[in-house]
């Protein structure tokens, strides 16, 4: 298990705090509205909402979007966000380490919140660095000073070596936020010592990512099964083999995933037993769902789910398990002709003993949709640092929590 300080180890009281929280929202490219809070709202109920019932001053610092993409914004909406959702005033300020943002700073008062500007309008922020490196910064440079502690608290940006992730922790004493040691304490659950049977249930359109969480979980044998649906489930069977007929595989030539075929077919070779695909698929016949076995492919038309009998025996597998590990739908759930075997496993999962972990998109967006959210032991508010961490990646993020500069007692 990763050796981290929390909240738990300090005096908040009065205590310039900088927290690095996720606040990268779905906005609405228009008006620039915040049309998302969930990532708002799990820091504000968690960890900022814990400063300030602490009496902490809290400095929080964000990211939305990058320079030149259509959601890149202000954090001026999303403080308007938090401040509702926690029912206090929060403090915003168009600067982020410039004399207006220091003077906000020190004019904090114990149990208040002063959200700094978007991270990403500094143009090096984005530049990856160890921590003695990114402390050298400007950002840092300017704002650690009138700081007593940092809380890393973006697990989502953990697989980045940004300035804001990595940078305060070579020079103030540092701590988890209460989403970062959430992720690492069920992550690590769910891979460094897993319940057996382990299964991971692997969908969705990420080819790249399901064979390389494949083979790290099942070369150390974190994982039992591997059950795998939607996109990824079409290239293994290509990998075995199967002729799925023209139709699909321009389809997923379309999205460069065909050059994965070859680490699949290998992988495999190797754990073909541990590895479960269809054995029967929903096509999409003219809007109408209609279901064949493999034998009877190829096909003209598109694979857009799982077939119900491959929804069986997945189902049986899952109830069996004790650990469960679930990222990507099984086919094209959005469409209900076609969400029968993305419905069918998370429910499954939901009502298993198991312990569970579900993370990416549009699994967190179905679970929702199923009104599941409840039954899932752990639901990753995380992206790519979940699949990184998942393929056994070392995080620049977590990795300076671990080594962050500790001699300061506050």
């Amino acid at each position: 298990m990763t050796k981290f300080r929390t909240l738990d180890d300090f005096n908040l009281k009065n205590k310039t705090t900088i927290v690095r929280v996720d606040f990268n929202s779905e906005i609405d490219s228009v008006t620039k509205k915040v049309t998302s809070d969930v990532r708002i709202r799990a820091h504000a109920e968690s960890t900022l909402k814990e400063l300030i019932e602490k009496g902490a001053k809290t400095v929080v610092i964000a990211h939305q979007g990058r320079k030149g993409d259509r959601d890149y914004t202000s954090l001026k909406e999303h403080t308007q966000v938090l401040q509702k959702i926690l029912g206090a005033p929060i403090k915003y300020v168009d600067d982020l380490f410039g004399e207006k943002a220091k003077a906000a700073i020190r004019g904090l008062q114990s149990g208040e919140i002063l959200v700094l500007e978007n991270v990403r309008s500094w143009d090096l922020e984005t530049k990856s660095g160890t921590p003695e490196q990114q402390a050298k910064t400007e950002l840092v440079q300017s704002i650690a000073p009138l700081a007593d502690l940092f809380v890393s608290d973006a697990f989502s940006a953990a697989h980045r070596g940004h300035v804001s992730m990595v940078g305060f922790t070579a020079v103030l004493p540092s701590a988890a936020g209460r989403i970062m040691e959430r992720e690492l304490k069920s992550l690590s659950k769910a891979l460094e010592k897993p319940e057996k049977p382990c299964v991971y249930v692997m969908g969705g359109a990420k080819a790249d990512d399901s064979l390389e969480i494949s083979k790290f979980v099942l070369s150390n044998s974190i994982a039992n099964y591997i059950l795998v649906g939607g996109v990824t489930s079409q290239l293994f069977l290509a990998a075995k083999g199967v002729d799925l007929g023209e139709v699909t595989m321009d389809f997923l030539a379309k999205k460069e995933v065909t050059k994965f075929i070859p680490g699949i077919k290998a992988l495999i070779e190797q754990f073909g037993p541990k590895i479960m695909m269809p054995i029967d698929l929903a096509l999409n016949v003219d809007g109408k769902r209609k279901e064949i076995m493999l034998s009877e492919l190829p096909t003209d038309c598109p694979i857009f789910d799982l077939g119900k009998k491959t929804v069986e025996q997945y189902v049986k597998i899952i109830l069996e398990a004790k650990s469960i590990v679930v990222s990507g739908p099984m086919g094209v759930y959005e469409n209900k002709e076609f969400n029968y075997g993305t419905k069918g496993v998370l429910e499954a999962i939901a009502n298993s003993k198991a312990f569970s972990l579900a993370g990416g998109g549009n699994t967190i967006a179905a679970i929702q949709e199923y009104g599941l959210s409840k039954k899932i032991g752990y639901i990753s508010t995380a992206g790519g640092a979940l699949i990184e961490f998942l393929m056994g990646k070392k995080l620049p993020g977590v990795a300076a929590l671990e080594t962050a500069t500790q001699s300061k007692k506050i």
